[in-house]
């Protein structure tokens, strides 16, 4: 068996999978404000699966920030009261047992590639499109980290075209922008409004465009040309047999055709063998992806 806690900005939950991936109990309650609460809550947590028939030699735990190879905190945006605590020890010590941590979009990559869309694929990059671009990278079933635990974390490369002009980063580093701002829901809006099509969200955009309106169908496909753009630097670098899409605009289905169209003339190869694929568990991904970060899975 297997267990996943998913820390987010506003919700606590947790899950219990069977080494085929079938759930077998899930819990959810409001993410508490304090270090102490947070510790008690999770191990409740893990009482009430125990409690339901599911425990497991390891626990896994998903949450949005930047995590040091050693397992501390060093930057989370929506739970700033966390930077720097010594998360994964003070759970251990209460749990008794190996606690593993890894953040949203690597626990994402892991799920698709556990048991999701790209199950079976040797190399996976995940790729996690909303409000912000995250990314992961799974090599053999398991979390690819890195020297300085940022591999797979792609939103923040500068855009590849110089001169392209773009809207600056909050990061600060890149006056022409980082990839995120080119490819975040956002930027789809943009591109919509300078149409003239008014006001709308990516989301909507989307759903415009599938219904075969001309202005959401045109920023799409201008919003498809640079995604292609920025994955093909993607296939270059790591050459993955697939690429998994998720976030809120993952759904806009035209993207997995338009994208592979394109990005052949971007990559050093014609025809990119790389399969573009959607997120079999959408929502659900960061926490599954935290249940299989169990013994096998841990991050090296």
């Amino acid at each position: 068996m297997r267990i996943g806690i998913d820390i987010g900005g506003t919700k606590l939950a947790a899950i219990g999978l069977d080494d085929d991936g079938a759930e077998l109990a899930r819990f959810r309650q409001p993410v508490p404000t304090g270090f102490d609460d947070l510790i008690d809550a999770v191990a409740g947590m893990v009482e009430r699966l125990a409690a339901a028939g599911v425990r497991a030699p390891a626990i896994g735990v998903s949450i949005p920030g930047v995590i040091t190879r050693d397992g501390g905190i060093d930057m989370i945006v929506n739970l700033p009261w966390l930077a720097g605590r010594p998360l994964r020890a003070a759970l251990e010590a209460r749990l008794g047992c190996p606690v593993a941590l890894a953040n949203d979009a690597n626990c994402f990559t892991l799920s698709e590639a556990s048991d999701g869309a790209a199950a079976g694929a040797e190399v996976v990059f995940g790729v996690i499109l909303g409000t912000g671009v995250g990314g992961g990278l799974v090599v053999g079933g398991r979390i690819l980290v890195g020297a300085n635990a940022s591999a797979g974390e792609w939103g923040h490369n500068p855009w590849p075209t110089p001169g392209a002009g773009g809207v600056p980063c909050a990061c600060g580093r890149f006056a022409q922008g980082c990839v995120e701002t080119w490819l975040n829901g956002q930027a789809l809006a943009r591109d919509y409004a300078a149409i003239g099509a008014g006001e709308a969200t990516a989301e909507a955009i989307g759903a415009r465009a599938e219904a075969g309106e001309a202005a959401a169908t045109e920023a799409v496909a201008r919003y498809a040309g640079r995604l292609a753009q920025a994955l093909a630097g993607v296939i270059n670098v790591v050459d993955p047999d697939a690429i998994v899409l998720g976030g809120g605009l993952s759904e806009i289905a035209a993207l997995y055709r338009l994208v592979p169209a394109a990005w052949g003339r971007h990559a050093s190869v014609d025809r990119p063998a790389t399969k573009l694929v959607r997120a079999r568990f959408g929502p659900d991904s960061g926490l599954r992806g935290a249940a299989w970060l169990g013994v096998g899975a841990f991050p090296s």
